[in-house]
């Protein structure tokens, strides 16, 4: 069963090859303002596509404001590469080979394929907030691909968060 991780503690380990042959780990980033994780589903999501675009389009706009940002799935290199370069996302760092185990450990929904074209089993969208200090800030995870924030108010967001250091929500378990 998936944990779910608390805002303001620590947020799991995080480490994924990158497609440019090289490793991301989430304890080596050091953003002005926050680490942005972008879950998405794999190469057979349609609306993952049009999500990563859009994240494109903003993307120079989140690192103006201390961002690193990453996109990350369960696909392999090759389905991975080819989202990539066929969705024209060359500025965003693109992780692959999430495991079930780091997906369960930051409380990911997982699916198993119903499509030829889907990964067996991958993760459903998410987008999480990591603080400098690596503590978790914001969490959204969704069941479904068509549950995800809108990235150009997350963009206004940071704004507020900065000027009135807006702290982190959801703190007491239920």
């Amino acid at each position: 069963m998936p944990t779910t991780p608390m805002p303001d503690e620590t947020a799991p380990d995080l480490k994924v090859p990158l497609i440019i042959g090289t490793d991301w780990e989430l304890s080596t980033q050091s953003p002005d303002a926050f680490t942005m994780i972008v879950v998405y589903r794999g190469l057979h999501c349609p609306i993952c596509k049009s999500y990563l675009q859009e994240l494109k389009s903003h993307f120079d706009d989140f690192v103006a404001k201390g961002f690193s940002v990453i996109t990350i799935s369960m696909d392999g290199k090759e389905k991975a590469q080819k989202a990539y370069d066929d969705w024209g996302l060359d500025n965003i760092p693109m992780g692959f080979d999430l495991s079930e185990e780091q997906a369960k450990a930051w409380g990911l929904y997982l699916s198993s394929s119903i499509q030829e074209s889907e990964t067996d089993t991958f993760a459903e969208p998410a987008v999480f907030w990591v603080r400098p200090d690596g503590r978790l800030y914001l969490s959204n995870i969704a069941n479904m691909p068509f549950a995800r924030p809108d990235l150009g108010l997350l963009l206004k967001s940071a704004d507020t968060v900065a000027e009135k250091d807006y702290p982190a929500r959801g703190t007491k378990a239920a």
